[in-house]
Order: structure tokens, then C-alpha cells, then sequence
């Protein structure tokens, strides 16, 4: 799948041609969002080809710059995600896949968002975290293995 190359910036602003802009590396931000509750479960980076996956399969597929290698989100831990719309914003250089995640969290750490901690306010030096969302939704051990 081929995505559109346009460069005007009023038709890439105000027209209805997706030309996601991708950065010097290939990568595009993408937030996955809970359709039904807003929540912001996660951020992760599409390249053309995990972009182009998604929209074949209706499910997130993401590019790990960690491991530089597609990820198809749900594979190995069966927390798929599955995408009910794409946004994109006004210069098309981020996305917010909107999506119903099955299973019982988006983080690797266990929780249902990666979103799981808060900076204090106001900030202490160091600037500390606390968690701001109560006991994780799942074992991530079980479902990954020991690291």
C-alpha cells in the first residue's frame, strides 16, 4: 500500500488525502486511544509498512524502534488491539488509532496503559513519580516469560 506524497501543505491540511508524514527515520507517532473510554493506553511509532498492516488488518501493528522490527501489538501476549478509526492531525505527522484492546492491558509492565504513573507536583529535585493507577491487570511474567 502506497501512501499519498503530497508536499502542498493546504491539501495536506484541509483535504481528505492521507499523506501521513513520516520522520527522517520513517517512523510516524502513533497513540493508541480506548474507543470507548478515551483512555490513552500507549505510544508506539508506525513505519509505512506496520501502517500499511494495520489498515489491511484492522489491528495495531507497530514498528519497535528497540528492536527495529515490525510489531504486531497482541502476538505474543493475545492483548491485540483492534482499530475502530485512525485520526490523523493537522499536518499529518502524528496519529491516534482508536481501538478496543482485547486482553488485559496495553503495558508490558502489566498494567492496562503504559500511562501508569504521575509526576509530582509540584516537582521535587529530583522530580519523583508516583503510581497513579492501582494494581496491575495482569502478570506480565505469565504472559512474556522471566526477562
Amino acid at each position: 500500500m502506497k501512501f499519498s506524497l503530497r508536499s502542498d501543505k493546504q491539501a495536506i491540511e484541509s483535504g481528505l488525502g492521507f499523506a501521513p508524514k513520516f520522520d527522517a527515520d520513517g517512523l510516524i507517532v502513533a497513540i493508541a486511544q480506548d474507543e470507548s473510554t478515551g483512555e490513552i493506553l500507549m505510544v508506539a511509532y508506525m513505519n509505512e509498512q506496520s501502517l500499511a498492516e494495520t489498515l489491511r488488518l484492522g489491528e495495531a501493528v507497530y514498528y519497535s524502534r528497540s528492536r527495529r522490527e515490525i510489531w504486531h501489538k497482541g502476538l505474543t501476549s493475545g492483548h491485540v488491539q483492534k482499530v475502530s478509526a485512525i485520526l490523523t492531525d493537522c499536518d499529518q505527522d502524528a496519529l491516534v488509532l482508536k481501538v478496543i484492546q482485547i486482553g488485559e492491558g496495553a503495558c508490558h509492565n502489566g498494567f492496562r496503559s503504559c500511562f501508569y504513573r504521575t509526576v509530582i507536583q509540584p516537582a521535587t529535585d529530583p522530580v519523583t513519580l508516583r503510581q497513579s493507577i492501582g494494581e496491575k491487570s495482569y502478570d506480565p511474567d505469565s504472559v512474556y516469560g522471566k526477562k
